[in-house]
């Protein structure tokens, strides 16, 4: 079976582009979390459905570790994942956060795409490009936590399909996690030999919980979240038997 091959120049591009990439947000965009109306709480159970079909019908996803979760199913919390799939990165969080619970950072592209009036009330909060989006989004994420909300970031930004090494992110991910003082775990999915012809086999496993030490800064505990998350995801990638796609670097000079 022949490979499909990603070329990139950095570990930040963005390989998965869409005709709706460039969007932005419109000025007045309700940033403040809706209230869970009945149609809300329909809309999560749905998209809940749908998340089982695919992630556990479709895919078969193995998940080692959900019952980490467990005892903090009605506090806030936050997930960290590594990026590699762009359909299973949001279902299997509804499956393991549950979908009345479930939040997650999204790039604003997904609101110039067809699902964008499910992405609001399914709980989805879009990720902000200049400084009066972040203090809304901000706010944004301090509501969700306070609702018993389980955050769910990737990190590494842009998905890669497949990959199976961890990108580098920056510590300021975990700004969240550390003003909030809340629970951190990681989610991390590799690629254990094929299911079907074309299709891996989804192997994903829940770490956690990560709490940053008592009397560190708010800049220490950020690298500290930062260390433990990043090795935690490295040791998980190390059990990735296949690669579903070949990544190549393409260097300056070979323009």
């Amino acid at each position: 079976m022949t490979k499909k091959t990603f070329t990139y120049q950095a570990l930040t591009d963005d390989l998965v582009q869409n005709r709706q990439q460039d969007y932005q947000l419109p000025a007045d965009y309700p940033w403040e979390l809706p209230v869970r109306t009945t149609r809300v709480r329909t809309i999560r159970a749905l998209c809940g459905a749908a998340a089982f079909c695919y992630s556990r019908l479709w895919r078969g996803v193995t998940v080692v570790g959900a019952e980490k979760l467990a005892p903090f199913a009605h506090q806030g919390y936050l997930v960290y994942g590594n990026h590699t799939q762009p359909v299973n990165d949001v279902a299997l969080p509804y499956l393991i956060g549950g979908p009345q619970h479930f939040y997650a950072l999204a790039a604003p592209a997904n609101w110039g795409l067809p699902i964008r009036r499910l992405l609001r009330p399914g709980g989805a909060i879009p990720v902000a490009k200049n400084l009066r989006e972040s203090r809304a989004m901000l706010a944004a994420i301090r509501q969700a936590l306070a609702f018993e909300g389980h955050l769910f970031i990737y990190p590494e930004a842009h998905v890669w399909p497949g990959y199976t090494k961890i990108r580098p992110f920056p510590a300021t991910s975990f700004r969240f996690a550390v003003e909030a003082a809340v629970p951190v775990f990681t989610l991390t999915t590799t690629y254990q030999g094929w299911r079907l012809p074309g299709q891996a086999r989804l192997v994903a496993y829940v770490d956690g919980p990560f709490e940053a030490p008592a009397g560190l800064n708010a800049r220490a505990s950020r690298q500290w979240l930062h260390d433990q998350v990043f090795t935690q995801m490295q040791a998980r990638a190390a059990l990735n038997t296949i690669e579903p796609y070949h990544y190549q670097e393409r260097r300056v000079s070979d323009d």
